[in-house]
């Protein structure tokens, strides 16, 4: 697996980490545990999907998709419906 940059996932990590935690209430910690665990998270972080050319909100719905489905491939955003 090639890593992509460091700033760029930092960018999305605080970004979308933020989103979690307005749109559910979590806190911080949790929100962060609960993106760093997911598939979404692992995918974004593996450059052969090229994930990074997503902006960060649609990587919150790519997020919310794995959530609400089990898997982050439901989203529009992977089945290239938008």
């Amino acid at each position: 697996m090639i890593r992509n940059s460091v700033d760029i996932l930092d960018y999305y990590n605080m970004t979308v980490i933020d989103m979690i935690t307005k749109k559910y209430g979590l806190t911080y910690n949790d929100a962060l545990r609960a993106f760093m665990k997911s598939e979404t998270h692992q995918m974004l972080t593996d450059s052969k999907y090229d994930m990074w050319q997503f902006g960060a909100p649609a990587i919150f719905e790519i997020w919310e998709a794995e959530k609400i489905t089990g898997d982050p491939r439901n989203s529009s955003y992977i089945r290239g419906e938008l």
